[in-house]
């Protein structure tokens, strides 16, 4: 590929991004798609009216500098700690990629043009492959500069990581300190409860707890059997039990005449009873028939409620029994973050699902490597024309090969890569993840894993699938693989971060399928209602693996292909402005893992710098460079006693919660008072929404309760107004202060 094809694929993609953002503009302004770019402001407010003007069919950069000038307490605030992560991995990113690109434009790329004598061509003809490190010759005192710039971005890397582990750790804790009374501090979640033919799961629950925890045990909170399936069973059961009920009452007081019913034309008002005579039946039935209804609906597992943080942490973390297959415990989710569905798998089956889960991975991403095979076809016209000669025509056109060489490939991996964040988001709910957060972030990993790997691994090893397997079969020989094949695939890899990347914000910023939705459900079928309103929330399980990926090929081909830090550049420049204007405006967060995919962007950062010095090595090796390769040794020595420390020092706050904070904070609100009120709200707090509608409450499992409605009006949605965080109802936000509004809590206006 010559720099003229490069620049077509940039050409295209910048047409494509200017394009959608000025239809996004205009869009936006639009009062019928107000539920599909301000989501988040319809969570907390009501007020949809728009006057009618000209500036709306205009398009303006109005919401580019809002995004800029937005502080990170709003993000907290609006989005919670995991947007501040997001967002932080995004600045990170231009910090570390700006210090390469200028040491890598000023050291690396001039070594890399000059690196072997020969006659250069005007620019814009020029491969490619001039300016990476191919084109150094064999035995180059030159390398030193590559050397160099390894450590310059080794050094500078490690550093960012270390201020940004420290600084999020810190925001954590006072996360976890500044906000609100949380229930999940004081609840674990019991599951293999033993099952006992004489009493419930119920009584089961309260004996053992009330014996072993006497003196903090509070109360606890059984969990019945959910999902539309177990919903659609209990209808019916509902339903046939009214109908039985209002035949044997139908009997008593009339005489069945079979011929007038079915056979006459004599109106009857059968239906007509059973609807009047419901609520009569239902009330009727006896409270030893409901309680084993309600005991036959029990799950093995119940949330148990503990008068402190301390006592509640100590009975999650030790051994119940001496069986650790029953009686097994775990932090409680947040309310919001409950994950209901795998709530009651039973607790056995967990390390089945996730070895099914594993394999049907592993399975899924050997079959993916179809697409990748023929995507690398694409890129090497001489392979292609030997396959289809009918093309040999139509290749030989200018432009037509540039656009097959720099722009199709990349576009068609992207479109079969559209298909792996729903498949992983299965693959992890089936794994059985007891919160949304959990199952989102074990989602991201198995992404980041799936994309690194085809997108990096399988497409530097261009050829046939056989071919691409073969070329593990020595490990010792990978390092020399990888630098020889890394190289000569910069060039797609550029082109990716194009096509996947720039394209990729635009659609973002679109709201595309939404949109669609939108404006069927309100041009089309007619709807008045927005069936969006407060439904999208953000996509951390794609988002967070294609930031990292960028970060990955920026990584491990910064002093191969230098060319490409100036595109990465700008895509992480648009994604800072693009997901800030999508977390203030469109996503709604109903739930926060508390900054958990921070320590997944470091274990990856990590993993490029070492990857990238792998290849390094093999480089210097090839191009016989023993000086070179002997520096790089102690750099990954070095590298990975980083990683370890920051293990040792920051990762433990993510995993657990201080002792220390949670008794600090239980004794504040002892000495305060709140002790009683935190305890009458841990009766309402774990709402199973998925509840049978006829259970009875007189039950003393089954805690009920109404979910508030806000009764705030607002001002209208473009003008926006101040509104308190702890004011909104539905989605949990926190902020670092809870006994006081955050003044920058004020929703810019559209």
């Amino acid at each position: 590929m010559d720099i003229a094809a490069l620049l077509t694929s940039a050409g295209i993609n910048i047409a494509v991004c200017v394009v959608l953002f000025s239809i996004y503009s205009v869009l936006r302004k639009q009062p019928s798609n107000v539920s599909v770019y301000f989501g988040q402001r319809l969570a907390s407010q009501h007020s949809r009216r728009l006057d009618f003007c000209l500036e709306r069919f205009v398009p303006s950069p109005s919401w580019i500098l809002k995004a800029w000038q937005t502080t990170e307490d709003e993000i907290l605030a609006i989005g919670g700690l995991d947007a501040v992560v997001f967002v932080r991995i995004l600045v990170f990113s231009i910090r570390a990629f700006s210090i390469a690109a200028v040491i890598c434009t000023i050291l690396v790329l001039p070594v890399n043009y000059h690196g072997r004598e020969r006659m250069h061509k005007n620019i814009p003809l020029e491969s490619l492959d001039v300016f990476t490190i191919e084109n150094v010759k064999e035995g180059s005192r030159w390398l030193w500069a590559h050397c160099l710039a390894l450590y310059v971005i080794t050094f500078a890397a490690c550093t960012l990581l270390y201020f940004e582990y420290k600084s999020i750790t810190n925001l954590r804790l006072l996360h976890i300190i500044g906000s609100p009374p949380n229930p999940s501090h004081f609840t674990i979640l019991v599951r293999s409860i033993p099952w006992s033919s004489e009493e419930s799961y119920c009584e089961t629950v309260e004996k053992f707890f009330s014996y072993y925890h006497a003196s903090t045990y509070l109360s606890h909170q059984m969990i019945y059997k959910s999902g539309s399936v177990q919903k659609l069973k209990d209808d019916a059961e509902h339903m046939c039990k009214v109908i039985r009920d209002v035949s044997l009452e139908k009997t008593k007081t009339c005489k069945p005449n079979f011929i007038q019913c079915c056979c006459s034309g004599t109106p009857t008002n059968s239906f007509k009873m059973i609807c009047k005579k419901m609520d009569s039946i239902h009330g009727r039935t006896s409270y030893n028939d409901m309680h084993l209804d309600i005991k036959r609906k029990e799950c093995a597992a119940a949330f148990v409620f503990f008068k402190s943080r301390y006592a509640a942490l100590m009975a999650a973390q030790i051994l119940q029994t001496s069986n650790p297959m029953l009686w097994a415990t775990d932090i409680a989710p947040e309310p919001h973050d409950v994950y209901w569905s795998n709530i009651c798998i039973p607790y056995r089956q967990l390390w089945i699902r996730k070895i099914a889960t594993l394999v049907a991975s592993v399975a899924f991403m050997l079959v993916f490597l179809i697409p990748v095979t023929f995507v690398q076809g694409l890129t090497q016209l001489d392979k292609l024309q030997k396959t289809f000669p009918f093309l040999a025509g139509i290749l030989k056109k200018k432009f037509v090969n540039q656009v097959v060489i720099g722009y199709l490939p990349s576009v068609i991996l992207v479109l079969f890569m559209c298909a792996v964040p729903p498949m992983m988001m299965l693959f992890a709910a089936v794994e059985g993840s007891i919160s949304r957060s959990g199952r989102k972030k074990s989602a991201c990993v198995k992404v980041l894993y799936f994309t690194i790997w085809n997108v990096f691994f399988v497409n530097v090893f261009t050829g046939s699938v056989i071919s691409q397997l073969s070329v593990f079969t020595s490990v010792a020989d990978l390092p020399a693989q990888l630098a020889k094949a890394v190289p000569a695939q910069a060039t797609f890899f550029t082109t990716y971060v194009l096509s996947s990347g720039w394209a990729s914000l635009a659609c973002e910023v679109m709201q595309i399928f939404p949109l669609v939705c939108n404006v069927f459900q309100k041009f089309i079928l007619r709807f008045k209602d927005d069936a969006l309103n407060g439904s999208l929330s953000f996509p951390y399980h794609t988002e967070v693996p294609r930031t990292l990926l960028f970060g990955f090929l920026g990584f491990t081909c910064s002093i191969l292909a230098p060319l490409m830090l100036p595109f990465l550049l700008i895509y992480f420049f648009l994604a800072y402005l693009v997901y800030r204007n999508q977390i203030l405006n469109v996503y709604i967060t109903k739930y926060d893992s508390g900054g958990q995919f921070w320590p997944i962007a470091h274990n990856t950062t990590v993993f490029s710098l070492l990857v990238a010095q792998l290849i390094a090595l093999g480089v210097f090796g090839l191009k016989r460079s023993p000086v070179a390769s002997g520096f790089t040794i102690p750099l990954l020595i070095g590298t990975l006693l980083f990683h370890q420390y920051c293990r040792q020092r920051f990762l433990p706050v993510f995993k657990n919660n201080s002792a220390q904070i949670l008794i600090d904070m239980d004794r504040r609100d002892e000495h305060s008072g709140r002790m009683k009120e935190i305890y009458e709200q841990l009766h309402s707090a774990y709402n199973q929404f998925s509840l049978m509608p006829h259970a009875s409450s007189k039950s003393e499992c089954l805690s009920q309760h109404e979910d508030k409605e806000s009764t705030e009006s607002s001002e209208d949605i473009e003008k926006g107004k101040e509104i308190s965080q702890n004011d909104r109802a539905g989605p949990i936000h926190r902020t670092l202060s809870s006994d006081k509004n955050h003044p920058d809590n004020a929703l810019a206006s559209a």
